[in-house]
């Protein structure tokens, strides 16, 4: 029972950090501005 509900919201909070990223690297203006972006993302531990 337990193990089912930790891997909902689990489940829920990774598509939600997902679906974050995924904003944050479509606001890309370019290729480069990608690029810097995903790079960011890397090194933050993302």
């Amino acid at each position: 029972m337990f193990a089912a509900l930790f891997e909902v919201v689990n489940t829920w909070f990774e598509t939600a950090e997902r679906r974050r990223r995924e904003a944050f690297l479509a606001e890309s203006k370019d290729i480069i501005e990608l690029e810097q972006r995903i790079r960011a993302l890397e090194t933050a531990g993302y």
